[in-house]
């Protein structure tokens, strides 16, 4: 049997492998995912302060995660995986505190905001050291053969969670209180310490040990790749609705649900398709997914085709990720590997920061349905990067 077809039983073993590892980006984005919806109604509202402060208290929780990886990196690279996701699940836990503290200071309002937005930076700390350490630990695990794989399922449980967790968080509130939110953090992070507890870690590669920008500069070229598709993901979910507003439709949310039904079912479907055709070809394929998916939002004349467009822009974007990191992996030592991947996700991280103002002035001047005409071409000029990416690799 070939190696692009492994036997089922292999497969199988291979999988549940990556979901044991995975198994703490669940934990860690299901927490993320908690507070999201409930944050900036309880900034504004109830500490009585504007919508700027928010959105800031969205926002501070990735700049730290951006800020970060190259810390991350060097923990998962220099300390071991297993080490870093420790560290990473302790602060959770310590946000959790921070949050609990917040809540009963909420009659000091100023220093509740402060004492949350601690709360919120351990978090982002804590996002960006779990989730180098599950790549780089599922990588040495299964092999870097089944690199695609284990970024794929990383997907699907950070994606998974934060679906999950954003409606419980809501209903917590609802049901009991605020601070109820900052107990359940406490609680999740103790679980996933005592599941890891016993786990065999993995040992660290020694090597050269590239400095963070090095690695940087090894895996950029696919990394602004990946930033040039992921702009559509940012558009997308920052203004879908505002988009919806400007037709005069409804079921903006039926959007957001149809682009991630789609992303997380082609990670599902075609997991191995990166193994099978290549990193550069898969992604090429899909970036011209994305920029059709994401012309036809531009060009829809109705909800449904709008709805159509979200699905294939989730369909496309699903594997670039995926496909351009086996790439920008090769490009780095194993022993820096941990590097490496906390380089490439800066360019995910970046996009997500700069669609929001970018796409914002397109709209103030064109109009909301012309940002994902924008978006489109961005991830056209993504599929000529990577032709030209190909072709170099070709040539070696």
């Amino acid at each position: 049997m070939s190696a692009s077809h492994p036997a089922p039983a292999h497969t199988a073993s291979i999988t549940l492998q990556i979901l044991s590892i995975v198994f703490y980006t669940f934990i860690a984005f299901l927490c993320i995912g908690l507070p999201i919806a409930v944050l900036p109604g309880y900034v504004h509202d109830q500490l009585g302060f504007s919508a700027v402060i928010a959105g800031l208290t969205i926002g501070l929780q990735y700049l730290a995660t951006l800020l970060s990886r190259p810390f991350a990196g060097r923990v998962a690279d220099g300390q071991g995986t297993k080490r870093a996701i420790i560290y990473g699940l302790i602060g959770i836990a310590v946000s959790g505190l921070l949050t609990c503290a917040s809540a009963l200071t909420v009659n000091m309002p100023l220093l509740s905001l402060f004492t949350l937005l601690a709360g919120r930076l351990f978090l982002g700390v804590a996002q960006g050291l779990i989730g180098v350490a599950t790549l780089s630990w599922g990588i040495g695990a299964v092999g870097t053969e089944h690199t695609a794989r284990v970024i794929s399922w990383n997907g699907i449980a950070s994606y998974g969670a934060i679906a999950i967790g954003a409606p419980v968080g809501v209903m917590l509130v609802d049901q009991v209180n605020f601070a109820t939110l900052g107990l359940v953090l406490c609680v999740l992070a103790l679980l996933a310490l005592w599941v890891i507890r016993n786990k065999p870690s993995m040992p660290v590669v020694r090597g050269e040990r590239l400095p963070f920008w090095a690695a940087f500069a090894r895996v950029a070229p696919c990394g602004v790749g990946l930033t040039l598709a992921s702009i559509g993901y940012g558009t997308l979910t920052t203004f879908v609705t505002l988009f919806y507003l400007e037709q005069g439709w409804t079921g903006a949310a039926w959007c957001l649900s149809a682009f991630g039904l789609c992303f997380i079912l082609s990670r599902l479907l075609f997991v191995n398709a990166v193994n099978r055709f290549g990193g550069y070809q898969v992604a090429i394929v899909c970036m011209t997914t994305e920029a059709l998916g994401l012309a036809l939002l531009w060009l829809a004349p109705s909800p449904v085709l709008a709805l159509v467009g979200a699905g294939l822009t989730g369909f496309g974007l699903s594997l670039v990720y995926p496909a351009l990191g086996v790439e920008a992996i090769k490009q780095v030592p194993v022993s820096s590997r941990g590097a490496g991947l906390g380089a490439y996700a800066v360019f995910f991280d970046l996009a997500l920061a700069i669609a929001g103002p970018l796409m914002g002035a397109v709209a103030l001047h064109l109009g909301y349905a012309w940002i994902f005409c924008i978006a489109a071409l961005l991830s056209l000029a993504g599929v000529g990067l990577t032709l030209l990416l190909s072709r170099r690799a070709q040539h070696y």
